[in-house]
């Protein structure tokens, strides 16, 4: 029953690691298609035909934030201000287009929850171990001559 308790720290960094990848890949690939598909001429449209406050400015912005911080969450590089990035446009998200269609995906906040949940847990833990971030701490904490 020891995979009922308190997870080792291997486990623990193993599943940041699965969560992180996973969380970052899904932010890359829409902050891609919003550059690179619709362009930052057409995400403005769009953000402005959802009524989204300067959508001029908010939608570059939010398509650079998800392309950007999403290949950081893979990288597991300045996880946790990537991951506060991504959140407030999960929680914009929410509270301008997603809250009026209800819950239930495709245009609920479903989809833009679990990912605002992914990206909180992100801010709070850290990458873990399997990360960029970890390899650059350790360097930092090792004594001189290593």
């Amino acid at each position: 029953m020891s995979f009922l308790a308190r997870p080792t720290p291997a486990r623990l960094d193993a599943g940041l690691a699965v969560l992180r990848v996973a969380t970052g890949i899904i932010f890359a690939a829409h902050g891609a298609q919003k550059l690179f598909v619709f362009g930052l001429e057409g995400v403005a449209g769009g953000f402005a035909q959802m009524g989204v406050p300067m959508a001029a400015v908010a939608g570059p912005i939010v398509a650079l934030v998800e392309f950007l911080g999403g290949i950081a969450l893979v990288l597991g590089l300045l996880t946790r201000v990537s991951a506060v990035g991504l959140a407030v446009t999960m929680l914009g998200a929410i509270l301008i287009v997603h809250v009026g269609a209800g819950f239930f995906a495709p245009e609920g906040v479903e989809f833009p929850l679990a990912l605002l949940g992914a990206s909180i847990t992100l801010a709070l833990t850290g990458a873990g171990r399997f990360s960029v971030d970890d390899r650059l701490a350790g360097r930092r904490a090792a004594p001189a001559g290593r």
